[in-house]
């Protein structure tokens, strides 16, 4: 069965959530992720968002996160504050999984959002963190969304906006950073993980039709690509559903 890229994207962070996930998401296809995993694969996991709704319906693909359809059957309506204390409560924080995006990443998973170039004079300057290094910091697991491109998987980022392993396995913990870090990164091309022991990033899945040397000729650092399978296409009640309760009117797809 057809299907794109993104939505191939959209179905492999899906379904790295779980029931007992909670799951905090930005706009875009982070959004759409977090609808697909609560409608295919993880009906009682709960999204929440960094306007401060908390556990919401979803019925329709919000537009960003300051829509107010992120608030229609919500368990509650809070605010900025309640909304990221949520991810260090001692009871809900070591359920929570944060969807990120990034300009640049490196071997480690630090990523930055912030500029290119120089930092004073920058090529590119963006949004800059947002919400991005809260979560980073504090979340248990996050997943990583990136275009497979050498501009984005750089030796050395221009700037570190988002703490992933640091310089290493104990890189979080000299920092005084909890435990935790980035469990996948999703792209175009693949998907990559995180040694156990060495916390360097490695692929895990080729998409079919993609070799790992075309995924390696597309990054400036090498990573191992002997662990690498071929990923699961998405299914035909996958796309359905994502296609026909997720995003029926295209917004991200």
């Amino acid at each position: 069965m057809y299907y794109t890229l993104k939505e191939m994207m959209t179905l492999i962070a899906a379904r790295e959530i779980k029931n007992s996930d909670i799951v905090f998401c930005g706009t875009g296809i982070s959004m759409l992720a977090a609808m697909a995993a609560k409608n295919i694969n993880a009906p009682e996991s709960v999204i929440f968002f960094e306007t401060g709704a908390i556990d919401s319906l979803l019925e329709e693909l919000p537009l960003a996160v300051a829509d107010p359809r992120v608030m229609y059957r919500t368990s509650a309506n809070s605010g900025l504050l309640d909304s990221f204390a949520a991810m260090q409560n001692p009871i809900t924080g070591g359920h929570v999984i944060g969807i990120l995006g990034a300009a640049q990443i490196d071997k480690f998973g630090n990523l930055n959002s912030t500029v290119t170039g120089d930092y004073h004079w920058p090529e590119i300057r963006f949004s800059g963190s947002g919400g991005g290094c809260d979560v980073a910091s504090f979340v248990p697991r996050s997943i990583i969304f990136m275009q497979h491109e050498k501009r984005k998987f750089v030796n050395t980022l221009d700037y570190m906006t988002s703490p992933g392993y640091l310089d290493g396995p104990d890189g979080r913990k000299n920092a005084g950073l909890p435990e935790g870090g980035p469990v996948m990164v999703i792209t175009n091309m693949g998907v990559m993980r995180f040694d156990d022991k060495s916390k360097l990033m490695y692929l895990s899945a080729f998409y079919p039709g993609i070799s790992p040397k075309d995924i390696l000729a597309h990054m400036q650092f090498s990573v191992d690509i002997s662990r690498a399978k071929e990923a699961m296409p998405p299914t035909e009640k996958e796309l359905r559903l994502l296609r026909e309760k997720c995003d029926c009117q295209r917004l991200i797809l």
